[in-house]
């Protein structure tokens, strides 16, 4: 097919945000799709995976990515249909994972090492899910916690964030593991989904009772692995329940991320010394070479039966910045997805 009578709507970073990203801190801009050139594609986009990391990105400062630019294409993982192509890598009508940025239409080298694309097959899962405990937030839960918190059969793993993209999966990952799963979420609805269709063990809702009074009653010998994706007051809430040698995953401070003030440290980490734990960071981009392991065991139990997921799904490229928001107003259930264009 010809693209240059596409045009392709896209999102820019206008501004650097201060606390909460506002309407006004994104520029909406089109331009015409051009045609591919040897060895590069051209990919409409279908979905977009909306991450709180995507706030870090949008400061200015080192961090384990560089930031996005003033005036770029917001970054995105994303789902793509293949709409043209010169490459022999990827045929037209095939689909694909990877960062195609926030806009509807990616074009570039088939091979290029920032989009990172890779096939996906909608026969074996919905788009969707690749995007999930298929995709970044998947593995992210995956190798944070069996790799950085290494649990063992019998141990208690506790998880802030537990109805999100990657509390759900980490916490049925423990299951599947043999470990009791405590969850951490806002609102009877999270906390029973968790429970009833996760599986998790417990549930503590934040937003209606004492955090450190649900560790007391459901972890009474105390927390052998935290996963934190919130920080603050939950996180030194978990820390004084620590077990003896206890560890600590560091993904996330969501509760951190808009802060107009110096983000909060914890105040109990001397918990770390008396327990002889230890708390480390994790970035998903480390585990790269072996998504591939991950997605086999998930998507063994997927097939089983004994793996869910949800998805939040809202359409509409034009709603990108208020549908963002939701991830930090906690408005999101389950992995929130926007979608760009309906599947043909």
């Amino acid at each position: 097919m010809t693209t240059t009578a596409l045009t392709n709507q896209q999102v820019r970073l206008a501004a650097r945000p201060v606390g909460l990203p506002k309407r006004s801190d994104w520029k909406f801009t089109s331009e015409p799709v051009r045609e591919p050139g040897d060895g590069e594609i051209v990919v409409k986009v279908l979905y977009l995976s909306l991450d709180p990391a995507m706030r870090g990105w949008m400061n200015e400062g080192k961090s384990y990515i560089r930031p996005v630019a003033i005036d770029e294409v917001m970054r995105a993982g994303g789902i793509g249909k293949v709409v043209a192509s010169k490459s022999p890598k990827f045929a037209v009508g095939e689909y694909v994972s990877g960062g195609t940025g926030v806009q509807e239409y990616w074009v570039g080298p088939a091979d290029d090492k920032t989009a990172a694309f890779y096939k996906v097959d909608p026969r074996m899962a919905p788009l969707p899910k690749y995007l999930n405990s298929l995709g970044m937030p998947g593995m992210t839960a995956y190798f944070g916690l069996l790799d950085v918190g290494q649990p063992k059969p019998g141990d208690t793993v506790v998880v802030s964030g537990a109805a999100g993209a990657v509390g759900q999966t980490v916490g049925q990952i423990a299951k599947h593991k043999g470990c009791r799963a405590i969850g951490i979420a806002g609102g009877k609805e999270k906390c029973d989904f968790v429970v009833n269709e996760l599986g998790f063990d417990a549930c503590i809702d934040y937003k209606n009772g004492s955090v450190r009074e649900g560790l007391k009653q459901h972890c009474p010998t105390g927390v052998n692995v935290y996963f934190d994706n919130v920080g603050g007051d939950i996180l030194d809430d978990v820390l004084a329940k620590l077990a003896m040698k206890a560890r600590i995953v560091i993904c996330g401070a969501i509760s951190q991320y808009n802060n107009t003030t110096p983000v909060k440290g914890p105040a109990n980490y001397l918990s770390l010394l008396v327990n002889r734990a230890r708390m480390e960071g994790m970035v998903v981009f480390d585990y790269a070479d072996r998504y591939h392991v991950a997605a086999a065991e998930m998507g063994k139990w997927m097939q089983a039966g004994t793996f869910q997921t949800r998805e939040d799904i809202v359409k509409g490229l034009d709603t990108f910045p208020e549908t963002l928001l939701m991830l930090f107003e906690g408005k999101n259930f389950g992995k929130l997805v926007l979608q760009v264009a309906d599947e043909e």
